[in-house]
């Protein structure tokens, strides 16, 4: 069902009309709730240091998690101390408390793309409905953060932010209506908002904002365990596991598999295609038990523990694929450039001084 929706929303059909009704609810309730903002009836909440928001205007993931690495990259190469906030999407314990995230964290307490982040960038991270409360628990936990990176929260309006990077795939805004007869969280409007820098995970340009693309392929592979010990995945080894014989199959849990499933096809891996539902839970190992070689995505691998696999006594060999996800270095530019100076200091009363 819901990649049929996901097919619905790429153009204007029965099913998108259909729901229609439904998205002049939707965007009605978007419109008074940006009014409120306006009339400052409601109001983004004050925090010390500034804020980068990583999203999406449409729904299904479109490249936000790995920008938010390059964006955290980025940040550090400029000498920043950053954290990471999350909504921690998919968490099934206490949903709607404030936590922090450590290498030790399940996906279900965390949710899987913040685990994810936490072990592939190895800075804090906090997830929390509220990320004004997550951004101020980060900052009590760990007062030398200078910047703070929102995975996610482009539409959460009480997050104040100095600059927002909306990211966009090759589906641009799909059929151009608001969930839920089209993938828009926000209507579309004929230019971007300010302080924004606009990504494009796609080989060209998918809407009429001016943005920079992206560059994203496939970075080799690792075995699980090895990635979990924090090993690189390596070329040759991928190059191994194509002279296989048989078909190797491929898992993807995420919102567009296909996307994965062709990057390995052009890499020389020969596939028996397995999409799963966007943050699968894994509860339950969806392959058969005889299956030899499994290759999975990152967002895969955090939920699947190389220990409880041993003790499961599972024989089949699980490979992670990695992704090298880079920016332009005019889109790093445009974003420094909206960041006040990186020196500064946070006064006892929370106050910025140069």
């Amino acid at each position: 069902m819901e990649a049929a929706l996901q097919r619905a929303w790429l153009r204007r059909g029965a099913t998108a009309l259909a729901l229609w009704p439904l998205s002049m609810v939707f965007a009605t309730l978007v419109a008074l709730r940006r009014a409120l903002y306006r009339w400052r009836l409601l109001q983004p909440q004050l925090l010390p240091v500034p804020v980068v928001v990583v999203g999406n205007l449409i729904a299904g993931g479109a490249g936000k998690t790995p920008t938010v690495m390059a964006v955290v990259r980025c940040l550090q190469a400029c000498g920043y101390r950053p954290a990471v906030i999350s909504r921690g999407h998919g968490r099934r314990r206490d949903a709607d408390a404030v936590m922090a995230v450590h290498t030790t964290t399940t996906a279900a307490d965390a949710g899987d793309e913040p685990l994810l982040l936490r072990l592939r960038l190895r800075v804090p991270v906090f997830v929390g409905v509220d990320r004004v409360a997550a951004a101020r628990m980060a900052l009590a936990a760990h007062p030398d953060i200078d910047v703070l990176v929102s995975d996610d929260g482009l539409q959460h309006s009480r997050l104040p932010r100095v600059a927002q990077v909306v990211v966009f795939d090759d589906r641009g805004v799909g059929n151009g209506w608001m969930l839920p007869s089209g993938p828009l969280r926000e209507p579309m409007t004929p230019q971007a908002p300010p302080n924004t820098v606009v990504l494009y995970n796609a080989s060209q340009p998918s809407t009429a904002w001016p943005g920079h693309l992206a560059h994203r392929q496939l970075a080799g592979l690792v075995a699980l365990a090895d990635w979990w010990a924090g090993q690189a995945a390596t070329m040759p080894c991928l190059a191994t596991l194509s002279a296989s014989p048989t078909p190797v199959l491929a898992a993807a849990g995420v919102s567009q598999p296909e996307r994965f499933f062709i990057m390995l096809r052009a890499a020389g891996l020969e596939i028996t295609p397995l999409p799963l539902p966007d943050h699968h839970d894994y509860t339950s190992l969806p392959w058969p038990a005889d299956a030899t070689d499994v290759v999975v995505t990152e967002k895969d691998a955090v939920k699947l523990r190389p220990e409880r696999l041993a003790a499961q006594g599972t024989s089949t060999r699980i490979w992670v694929a990695p992704l090298d996800f880079s920016a332009s270095a005019d889109f790093d530019a445009a974003l420094l450039a909206l960041l006040p100076s990186r020196f500064t200091t946070r006064t006892s009363d929370g106050d910025t001084t140069a």
